[in-house]
């Protein structure tokens, strides 16, 4: 019997046509075979009010839940004014207070797609400082930041660039690795 491999992706976009998740369907395109598994990152903004009256809300614990039965994961990140967009760090907040640990040692590849012509690195560099408190094994490289986002896909999804995809399939070759020797 053959295991088909779970991988979790996270866009840190909201929009319908974003970049960033047509490029997490991308990695899950260069992973090869496996079960993507798409977050829904859309949770009120954090409170600790909100918490104390409300609890938890289900849409975090679905994404701890989908954490911790993941093989692997992979974040794209979109870059806002020289960040991280709000609302991954958002998520990320309330994915602490729900189990911190869940990710703990889970192999992690970062991707970017931004409008400008860095691609996301900033945004990059700040989301591997948040994720820091999670300790999942996050890689280090090849980078894959695909710059000039509007006019990195086509109409169907795909990167048109075939040196972007080609880093993308070694950085996933990269994550399927760190993902066996995990297991």
């Amino acid at each position: 019997m053959n295991y088909t491999p779970r991988l979790l992706g996270i866009s840190g976009a909201l929009r319908k046509a974003s970049s960033n998740t047509m490029l997490v369907h991308e990695a899950a395109r260069a992973f090869g075979h496996c079960q993507l598994t798409v977050a829904d990152i859309r949770f009120p903004l954090y409170d600790r009010d909100l918490e104390d009256a409300e609890g938890i809300p289900p849409a975090v614990r679905t994404l701890v839940e989908q954490a911790r039965a993941a093989d692997a994961i992979v974040i794209s990140t979109p870059e806002y004014n020289k960040n991280l967009p709000g609302v991954l760090k958002n998520a990320l907040d309330w994915f602490s207070r729900d189990d911190i640990t869940a990710m703990r040692d889970v192999p992690l590849a970062i991707v970017s797609s931004a409008a400008g012509r860095a691609g996301g690195e900033r945004s990059q560099f700040s989301l591997r400082h948040c994720l820091v408190p999670f300790r999942p094994r996050v890689l280090q490289g090849p980078e894959v930041m695909i710059a000039g986002a509007a006019k990195a896909f086509d109409e169907n999804g795909r990167l048109t660039d075939p040196r972007s995809f080609e880093l993308l399939q070694q950085l996933m070759g990269q994550l399927r690795q760190e993902m066996a020797l995990a297991a």
